[in-house]
């Protein structure tokens, strides 16, 4: 690696090392080691676990693929089985072919797999031969050397008298059976492939005594090579926002502003925010409950919109209610025109129906958390004559739109209370009330049948009816080529007259229509299609009948949708309609058929369908308390008139004292930190130039200070109240109630731009993570051409690398090495770390092994840290299974604060770290350290910093693979 690289490299590099430091870049090995007889019997394997996905391409974006595997082993033949998941394995060295001629080989894997092989003894020449897959889905069962065509290559050439490079490279996910196997065969058609067992391969090289971070002799090929083009031939677009450029990224390459130009541009003013809890008394963990969030302007798309499939958590719902009912809540659905001929009326005149002589169970599907229990749903409609009591339909709210997207208004609920003399158009939006009609006659029945008379909900039939009493009660309802033939059904209650299908689909239908309930008539969850059961069919509203669609010509809406039924009821309609009907004349389409019917029920969709919304800034339900309970969510937004006020009054004040040299370029970042009882603390970064020829960055923080007194929260939460000079054209409410807020510099709240930072992490036995590490630092290093920082590595006895020599070989402007024995503490190690530190006036930024640092990671640090006043706890972002910061899937770290900056003396003063206590483990040291932080009257800057990642990593042979006991007898 070039660590003299310029910035533009480290961001064309994806934020990826290739973590030899010792190298240039990396280039395909064209010279082989030199070969030994003993080597014969094996092939060299490496081992790459807990990396998910399936597919070959998967495991080239390892962050250590190729050069740092997990395990360095060999195998005795081509067919491994390591019956284990989320791995990839590596296998090369040599083929020896038995006999000359032409040969063909195949693989078969679980899942993907790629056998490449080289024209002779070089890596360079090796060529892909054949393979299984590339997406990740595709596997072969064990010995299933044909299934793929791209499984078996082309016949080859080859002598017994020479050796060829072979690379087989095999990704497994978590599922399946595991397995990777090479054949190959005389090229004979009729003859099987066979599994190149140990007689015909051979090592590419011994590895049994070198250690992890050596990597000299690993072969890089086409297929193998960290900077090889078929990664970014197969790399996808990522859809996270933070990947975009950001002006922050890049600002502290801009020269700083001279200190004589910014002194004194404010008056000052005593800085001491009431949030600051010096001396309070904090319970165990809960400095957590003290910590605020800083608001940042322009948005940093620090928000893991990319996430949000999954992790809805930022719109403040309940995710059971988004599962279940969506964002509709927010929508209004727009009125529909009405079409007379397609309104639909409830009726309490039977005379219009078929007669209703069975009793049949009402049975639907299980209710939604508003339906009233299925007993007492047709009270739901209203005063039915006969029914207890008067209830009316839920009410959710007032003057909101329920779940269902319908208006709740009492207004509304009181237009769906029937009366008995109304006739009541039901539409998914509004309802609207109508005049009073012809009054319906009370029902006499000399059938003392029944105590309660059931409502029936029907359509105006279009054109004329010739005979009413033979007319179906729902016309062209079901899709019939033809007129049906007249059915004679049998039941236990003898009809008066025979009924057509149709009408006896209808008068079963009525019952469901009316168990559905309101939630059932106005349903709009239509993601999945619902088949009623045969008997028990809801009747769909869709007045899209073949023939009615051709002489009217109507608009398709669907008002009514299908009750869903469950598979008992399923079950209990097909045997209640065998007992009940059988067929003298079967109908030419009968309605039985359980295939036809799925195409009959099908739903209509209202695809004119429009509604209305207002602009949401859910923003505004945030507040800066330290949520613990969302991870995805990012920095809190700030206001652009708040801001704008702001830096106006600053820009008059910084040209008042320089004479007017200075032009505003860019807002790059303001960062506000909000106390309302007493004023507002930001951190200004601008863009300048400088005379109208040099640029020039300034980042100062400044202060808001409110006159003493009472504050109101109200004009903090309308940030447009907010009135700093003749920029504002109306007084705000501060300056009405308290005066006008003055802004100033706050004392001793300036951060230095030069200050030594110290990087200290503990190690052990992490070879791979360890030369990682130490190659970002010198990426860091080469980036910023800052060498105010140091590297502090604490090593407990590490057996896999030489640590110290790889500190000596990499470009760091300085480094210090401390060995330990023992056990991995991860306290006494930072402790003993910052114990090396003789400088109090320097930062030490307590650290993890698995970081990717953004190339400001050192501004962000010396921004954020003051000594006397602030710490630094920057959010994480860690990084899932299979992911990496060129596909940053992950979450935000909310509840860690392991990666703390703070300066030396600060430390000190607060005691350092609890080495007692957390002697032997380590999980909840950070929060302790933030307890004693806070109490000491320090404040705790969090943030969430843009590509700032925690690699995802194996938890095998991690620290405390402790040092071994002989087991006892």
């Amino acid at each position: 690696q070039n660590d003299g690289q310029d910035l533009d490299s480290w961001f064309s590099r994806g934020q990826r090392s290739d973590r030899a430091t010792t190298h240039p870049k990396l280039n395909v090995t064209k010279q082989a080691l030199p070969w030994n007889e003993q080597y014969k019997g094996k092939a060299n394997l490496h081992v790459f676990e807990d990396w998910c996905g399936g597919a070959v391409r998967h495991l080239r974006k390892n962050l250590h693929f190729p050069l740092f595997p997990h395990t360095r082993t060999t195998v005795k033949k081509l067919a491994v089985s390591p019956k284990w998941k989320n791995y990839g394995l590596r296998i090369f060295g040599y083929i020896h072919p038995f006999k000359d001629g032409d040969f063909q080989f195949s693989v078969a894997s679980d899942d993907n797999s790629e056998f490449w092989l080289s024209s002779d003894d070089s890596p360079s020449n090796s060529r892909l031969a054949a393979f299984v897959g590339k997406l990740g889905t595709e596997w072969t069962a064990p010995g299933e050397f044909t299934k793929f065509s791209s499984q078996v290559s082309k016949p080859l050439r080859l002598m017994s008298s020479r050796r060829y490079y072979f690379e087989l490279l095999h990704k497994q996910d978590d599922r399946g059976s595991d397995h990777v196997e090479v054949g190959w065969r005389v090229f004979l058609p009729s003859l099987k492939f066979e599994v190149i067992d140990s007689s015909y391969i051979s090592l590419y090289t011994d590895e049994s005594s070198l250690k992890m971070n050596h990597v000299e002799h690993i072969p890089q090929t086409l297929a193998s090579h960290s900077g090889s083009y078929l990664w970014e031939a197969q790399q996808d677009e990522h859809g996270a926002d933070m990947l975009k450029s950001d002006p922050r990224d890049t600002f502290f390459l801009t020269p700083a502003i001279e200190a004589s130009r910014v002194e004194n541009v404010l008056v000052p003013c005593a800085y001491s925010p009431t949030y600051v809890v010096k001396d309070f008394p904090i319970a165990r963990y809960q400095g957590l409950q003290f910590v605020y969030l800083s608001f940042v302007y322009p948005n940093d798309f620090t928000r893991l919109t990319h996430m949000e499939t999954e992790n809805k958590c930022f719109y403040r719902e309940s995710p059971l209610y988004l599962e279940k009912f969506g964002f509709y809540k927010y929508m209004k659905m727009d009125e529909e025109e009405e079409d007379p001929r397609q309104r639909a009326f409830l009726f309490l005149n039977p005379d219009n129906f078929l007669e209703d002589d069975e009793e049949e169970e009402e049975g639907v599907d299980s209710p939604e958390p508003t339906d009233p229990p299925p007993e007492a749903q047709e009270k739901s409609f209203g005063p039915v004559p006969g029914a207890k009591g008067k209830e009316t339909l839920p009410d959710p709210g007032e003057g909101e739109e329920d779940e269902l997207g319908l208006l709740a208004s009492s207004k509304h609920a009181g237009a769906l209370s029937l009366q008995p003399h109304l006739s009541v158009p039901i539409f998914g939006g509004k309802a609207k009330t109508l005049g009073p009609s012809k009054p319906a006659a009370p029902r006499e029945d000399k059938k003392p049948q029944k105590t309660q008379e059931k409502v029936y909900v029907t359509r105006l039939q279009p054109g004329k009816r010739k005979a009413p009493a033979q007319e179906p009660a729902f016309p062209g309802i079901f899709l019939y080529p033809k007129a049906l033939k007249k059915v004679h059904l049998h039941s236990r209650t003898p009809q008066k007259h025979p009924i057509t299908s149709s009408k006896l689909h209808a008068r079963r239908a009525l019952p469901s229509l009316l168990a559905l309930g309101t939630e059932g008539l106005f349903s709009r969850e239509t993601h999945e299609d619902t088949t009623p059961a045969p008997g028990r069919t809801a009747a769909t509203t869709d007045y899209n009948s073949s023939e009615a669609a051709r002489s009217e010509g109507t608009r398709v809406t669907s008002f009514l949708k299908m009750s869903e039924t469950t598979a008992s009821q399923q079950e209990e309609g097909r045997g209640q309609e065998e007992e009940e009907e059988e067929e003298e004349e079967v109908s030419d389409y009968s309605y039985e058929t359980g295939e036809l019917q799925q195409s009959w029920l099908e739903d209509s969709i209202n695809w004119q369908r429009t509604f209305s919304v207002s602009s949401v800034d859910f923003e505004l339900l945030r507040s800066d308390w330290n949520d613990l309970r969302c991870n995805v969510s990012g920095n809190l937004q700030l206001s652009e008139s708040e801001v704008v006020d702001v830096v106006a009054q600053y820009m008059e004040k910084l040209n008042e004292k320089n004479g007017g040299i200075y032009t505003l370029l860019r807002i790059v970042n303001v960062e506000k930190r909000r106390d309302t009882a007493r004023g507002n603390r930001y951190l200004l970064e601008l863009e300048l130039a400088e005379r109208g020829q040099r640029t020039v960055r300034l980042s100062e923080y400044v202060y808001v200070l409110l006159h003493q007194g009472k504050q109101d929260d109200s004009a903090e939460a309308n940030p447009k109240g907010l009135a700093l000079g003749a920029t504002e054209p109306q007084p705000s409410t501060w300056s009405i109630l308290y005066g006008k807020p003055v802004l100033c510099r706050p004392l001793r709240l300036s951060w230095k731009q030069d200050v030594m930072v110290h990087f200290v992490v503990p190690v052990k036995n992490q070879a791979r993570w360890v030369q990682q590490f130490i190659s970002d630092m010198a990426h860091l290093y080469g980036a910023t051409k800052d060498a105010n920082f140091n590297v502090i590595l604490v090593d407990f006895d590490s057996d896999d690398m030489d640590v110290e020599k790889a500190l000596r070989d990499a470009r760091l402007p300085r480094y210090q090495y401390l060995r330990r024995t023992g056990n991995f503490e991860r306290s006494a190690g930072l402790q003993a770390g910052v114990d090396t530190v003789e400088d109090g006036h320097s930062i030490v930024f307590l650290c993890d092994l698995h970081i990717h640092f953004p190339p400001n990671i050192l501004d962000s640090i010396r921004k954020h840290c003051v000594e006397g006043k602030l710490a630094y706890a920057p959010i994480v972002m860690r990084l899932s299974c299979g992911s990496s910061p060129r596909e940053p899937n992950g979450y935000w770290e909310v509840n860690g604060f392991g990666l703390f900056g703070i300066y030396k003396s600060d430390f000190d003063r607060v005691g350092g770290m609890n080495t007692e206590e957390f002697r032997d483990r380590w999980g909840g040291e950070d929060w302790e350290l933030l307890d004693r932080v806070l109490q000491s009257g320090l404040e705790v800057e969090r943030l969430r910093l843009r590509n700032f990642y925690h690699y995802y990593h194996s938890k095998r042979g991690m620290w405390n693979a402790r040092s071994k006991k002989p087991p006892k007898d």
